[in-house]
């Protein structure tokens, strides 16, 4: 996840998301005055040219973005002004080519912020943030312009215009109007003052955790401290204390693919809550770096502003343009899934009790317990810091299958190779390595790989960059550098996958978790929805749709982790390079829906609390004890905390892409889930022509059509719930509820 800039027709936002969007191609010819600037310049280099990695310093991102802006500005009023009448052309095509420069500046400024963010970079984002929102004003606030361009939609049904094109003159008109362009002057006036506000707090709220996230680790200091941990996280440990300075020591950093694998396998209960406290208050510790207080604000503006443009509430602005439309069907299909998945947590929660008792937690030479609140049975309850441990120890006794198990089939590298090889299965891609250096990249961690179709031609770049490292966003995301695009000549795509797993000896092979592997189909899955796009506008191009449809695509490839054609040719062992026993994928197949309740309530809990604060208007809100009150109304486990706690919430907080929307991954894994039915329903995982059907109808759309005729496309019918709950092994629904 990131913050980045989005750009819809010459409109800027940031937002924050698990798949970020960077609009409009860079092309050789774009009838913009040159520039001495490398990050405003074309591109140079091949298939039409690549990011100027190298040739300029940090320093200068500032005047490029600053330049582009204005340069942009011109543009924009050079169409208003255009004294011929409005037509497509000359409107609506004329702002699709306006603001190259400035996209090119913004697809490194996006890297910087997100990967490269010391404190120089801070402090030109601080900077930069209110100014682009200003920016992004100027343009949508533009009385000429949208008169223009409401002279074009209002006489669209006689322009003869391609589905393609109703479609951008339909969008472009209703985010205009959503973004106040028929307010009168004192209240667009006020709109940009809350804009640019919202900006700056969403910078420092990016910027306090990335703070804690960079400064924050737990320091291993013996053998006893090591206890439960594999050889290679222990090797991982002490690189990553290497990298801190701590040379000697072992170092669980304050990110989730450092921290999750200790809270699994520690058997040392003291330091599991030590870790956990750490990761789950980042951004909640009362000091210079504390979020509330920010959340607060963002969420009183957030209400103005909605009450400004007319709308009820934030969460009714937001979702008008969604597939869901409403709040209510949000909670809808939230609400049917909840009730089952706390169910199922009992259920977890007990097992895990009955292991904890058997073993007499808290005894000495126990499992770790410090023998504090036992339960009737000799065992201490469990706890949050408890829930991962234990669930192995489940895993183990139900399915004979625990994660250490599967580790050592799980190199990173050997799983890249897989999913590449589903690519090419699934759309006849091919990934070629660029190792000769004519490829510029930003940081020595960072590889790329030309891609090409069956035939061999090319179809765009795709940069790897999967090591944490200071100043890098935690988590994993998908980021696009150049949108694909035909409105001036064939344009290739330029995208990228984002992870931060941690380094352990050089030249030996990463290990990682299952979970980790499927965050890793799930964002290729995004790089894949933008390299399939074949779109004429860009601003419709790969994954600019709707939040609760983007991550349909990615939610459905990380079902291909675990198909037995995939396993058996990747899932190899590190030491014997034997592939993975058929009777461990079969374990793997019958655990599927194990942990359900856990995964579920950690995710769902964020995003009720998300839609929650964002329906309860403008009075202030104190975070902490609305979290608290609300998941106590929910009747949240407590064995269990979000996901995504609010004050370290950047879905929502670090920018508005995901506000009121974190439902989207619940809503888009219904469509997955269906999805996935469809090739079980035909030749299996690999059927060619249910893929050719969902690159058609998915992955190549993009924007040009409705999210829900798309999917009736491929599916022949609307998606329901029954599909969800039968991935998720819960009861099925009753008849009609949370139905899409």
């Amino acid at each position: 996840m990131t913050a980045n800039v989005y750009r819809v027709a010459g409109v800027v936002v940031l937002i924050a998301a698990c798949a970020t969007e960077q609009r409009k191609p860079d092309a050789a010819v774009t009838g913009n005055k040159p520039t001495e600037s490398p990050l405003l310049a074309p591109w140079q280099g091949p298939w039409s040219g690549v990011p100027p990695f190298g040739k300029f310093k940090v320093a200068d991102i500032k005047a490029a973005m600053e330049e582009g802006m204005a340069q942009n500005l011109a543009e924009i009023e050079q169409i208003a002004a255009n004294p011929e009448p409005a037509s497509f052309d000359n409107t609506l095509v004329a702002m699709e080519r306006a603001g190259w420069p400035l996209d090119r500046a913004s697809a490194v400024y996006g890297v910087y912020t997100s990967t490269m963010n010391d404190a120089e970079m801070q402090a030109i984002e601080t900077d930069l943030s209110p100014k682009l929102a200003a920016f992004n004003d100027k343009i949508v606030q533009n009385a000429k312009l949208y008169a223009r361009l409401a002279a074009v939609y209002d006489k669209r049904d006689a322009l003869g215009l391609t589905p393609e094109q109703q479609r951008l003159l339909w969008l472009d008109d209703k985010e205009f109007v959503r973004q106040g362009a028929r307010l009168g002057a004192p209240e667009k006036k006020k709109l940009s003052e809350l804009n640019q506000e919202l900006a700056s707090l969403s910078t420092k709220f990016t910027q306090n955790i990335l703070a804690e996230e960079g400064s924050q680790m737990v320091l291993l200091t013996g053998e006893a401290d090591l206890a439960g941990l594999s050889p290679s996280l222990r090797e991982q440990a002490a690189a990553a204390a290497a990298s801190r300075g701590k040379a000697g020591q072992w170092a669980i950093l304050n990110t989730r693919s450092s921290v999750d694998p200790f809270l699994t396998f520690s058997t040392r209960r003291d330091l599991r809550e030590k870790v956990w406290r750490m990761f789950v208050m980042r951004g909640d510790n009362g000091d210079a770096h504390d979020n509330n207080g920010t959340i607060t604000q963002i969420l009183q503006l957030r209400a103005q502003k909605a009450k400004l443009l007319g709308y009820p509430s934030w969460a009714h602005w937001k979702l008008e343009d969604q597939m869901a439309k409403t709040p209510e069907r949000a909670l809808a299909l939230m609400e049917a899934v909840w009730k089952p998945a706390v169910a199922r947590v009992r259920e977890e929660v007990a097992d895990m009790q009955a292991v904890a008792d058997q073993e007499k937690a808290g005894i000495p030479g126990g499992a770790g317990f410090a023998g504090d609140g036992r339960s009737p049975k000799g065992g201490a309850p469990i706890e949050p810091w408890d829930y991962r441990f234990y669930a192995e120890k489940v895993r183990k006794a139900k399915y004979d299958l625990d994660q250490s198990e599967m580790k050592p089939y799980l190199q990173l590298e050997k799983l890249r190779e897989g999913m590449f090889w589903v690519a090419g299965q699934m759309f006849g891609f091919k990934f070629v390595p660029i190792t000769d250096g004519s490829i510029p990249v930003y940081h020595p961690d960072v590889r790329v790989w030309e891609v090409q179709d069956s035939s061999g031609k090319h179809v765009g770049l795709w940069y790897f960059d999967p090591y944490a490292r200071p100043g890098k966003n935690s988590g994993a995301w998908m980021n696009e550098y150049r949108r694909q695009s035909r409105v001036a000549g064939e344009v290739p795509v330029i995208v990228s996958n984002n992870a931060n797993f941690v380094k352990g000896k050089p030249g030996e092979p990463i290990l990682i978790s299952w979970d980790d592997a499927t965050g890793m189909f799930h964002e290729f899955g995004h790089a894949l929805h933008g390299l399939n796009s074949s779109v004429t506008y860009p601003s419709l191009s790969g994954t600019n749709v709707p939040r609760d449809y983007v991550e349909f695509p990615s939610q459905l490839l990380e079902h291909w982790l675990s198909t037995r054609a995939m396993l058996d040719r990747y899932a190899l062992h590190y030491q014997t390079g034997q592939p993975i026993p058929a009777q461990l994928v079969e374990k793997i197949e019958r655990a599927k829906t194990f942990n359900q309740g856990f995964a579920t309530v950690e995710y769902l809990s964020a995003a009720l609390v998300d839609m929650k604060l964002h329906l309860a208007g403008d009075q202030p809100i104190d975070p902490r004890k609305f979290e608290k009150e609300t998941l106590a109304e929910l009747g949240m486990p407590k064995e269990i905390v979000m996901r995504h706690r609010t004050p370290q919430f950047q879905h929502v907080f670090a920018g508005d892409g995901y506000s009121a929307g974190y439902y989207s991954y619940l809503w888009s894994d219904t469509l997955s889930a269906d999805a996935w039915e469809a090739f079980l329903e035909a030749g299996g995982p690999y059927d060619r022509e249910v893929a050719k059907r969902l690159q058609r109808s998915v992955f190549s759309a993009g924007n040009t059509v409705d999210p829900a005729d798309g999917y009736r496309s491929f599916r022949g019918r609307d998606p329901g719930i029954a599909a969800l709950m039968r991935k998720r092994g819960f009861a099925a629904p009753a008849a009609g509820s949370g139905q899409h």
